[in-house]
């Protein structure tokens, strides 16, 4: 019995409605894929915004450290930092720490952290100390318990630097209390335990000291950028994806089906 073959009016309907599903298919890929490209150049946009913010402070009159000092909320403390600063006081040797596993000049060390305890007379209730971020130190990894040689001058000291936050955490596993080398060397600082722990009232915010090398330490601190790059990039990706898609739908879809009817006239004007 011979097979009962598809009409042409059915085929027809067929061929209409992958074309339909592919062209809903490839429209809303092209839709998402320029989105998400627009949505990237506004990121840049916003860091660029940023950036230009981070610039205008670094150019202001630099702060004293009665101004870190200051009670102050979350919008008054993002608004100083980035600022430049200058701050006279002594140091706190005793209460020295050194934050480990991080790199300068692409080497592993020290981040060493000293507090700094201003001079004048503190208000009541108000801090005098503020946490001063001084520089790199190399490890000794022959003995991982053994402190950099950390020069540390007694008496009053003018330090000039920039207003930070927190310092940067890494991840870190927990480390039983009493282990050696706990209470100096340390994954991350959390300085509300550390003000507790030395009993230094602390400036909510630190300070990054900057200025040529010395005292055993480097300060080739990393610039703070905006990292537009990386998002241009990313919509350069997603852009290119969207016209790879325009184009296939193009070729295959219409181009395709206009030769492939071309050659079916042809083909049956020869006939």
């Amino acid at each position: 019995m011979p097979a009962v073959s598809a009409s042409p009016s059915a085929v027809e309907r067929n061929e209409r409605l992958r074309f339909l599903l592919i062209t809903i298919a490839a429209a809303a890929s092209m839709l998402l894929t320029a989105s998400l490209g627009f949505w990237q150049l506004r990121r840049a946009d916003q860091k660029l915004a940023y950036q230009a913010q981070l610039d205008a402070r670094a150019a202001l009159p630099a702060l004293d450290g009665a101004s870190l000092l200051q009670p102050m909320g979350e919008a008054e403390r993002a608004s100083l930092q980035h600022r430049q600063v200058v701050l006279r006081g002594e140091w706190l040797p005793a209460y020295t720490v050194y934050l480990d596993n991080r790199q300068m000049q692409a080497r592993p060390g020290f981040y060493v952290l000293t507090p700094l305890r201003l001079l004048g007379e503190a208000a009541p209730g108000q801090p005098q100390t503020v946490l001063v971020q001084r520089g790199w130190a190399p490890r000794n990894f022959e003995d991982r318990l053994t402190l950099p040689d950390v020069q540390t001058p007694a008496g009053t000291v003018q330090v000039q630097g920039r207003v930070a936050g927190q310092p940067a955490r890494l991840f870190e596993l927990p480390t039983p209390a009493g282990t050696p080398g706990v209470s100096r060397i340390r994954q991350n600082l959390d300085t509300d335990s550390y003000a507790q722990e030395t009993g230094q009232a602390l400036a909510a915010l630190t300070v990054v000291q900057t200025g040529p090398s010395s005292d055993g330490l480097l300060r080739d601190w990393s610039v703070v950028g905006s990292g537009v790059e990386k998002h241009y990039g990313y919509a350069f990706q997603w852009f290119g994806l969207c016209s790879l898609i325009a184009i296939l739908y193009v070729w295959f879809q219409i181009v395709r089906r206009v030769l492939r009817r071309r050659r079916h006239a042809g083909t049956t004007a020869r006939g």
